[in-house]
């Protein structure tokens, strides 16, 4: 197998870990939440905050690997 299919490996286990644990996580706090009657509008911003800093975090990586070789 060649070195991409080995880094198309990891990102997918990585990315499954983190499906498996996003419901044990739940809503992190300073997520907005407003209730007025029966609406109801969720505002994630710590959530994706977190998701861009891991997303860019792995853009990185991939890049830094790729461009070693």
């Amino acid at each position: 197998m060649g070195d991409f299919g080995k880094l198309l490996m990891i990102v997918g286990v990585v990315l499954f870990l983190i499906g498996l644990c996003w419901p044990l996580i739940g809503r992190l706090p300073g997520d907005f939440i407003f209730k007025k009657g029966n609406v109801t509008f969720v505002f994630p911003i710590v959530t994706c905050i977190l998701i861009s800093l891991v997303l860019s975090l792995i853009m990185y990586l991939i890049n830094h690997y790729f461009h070693r070789m």
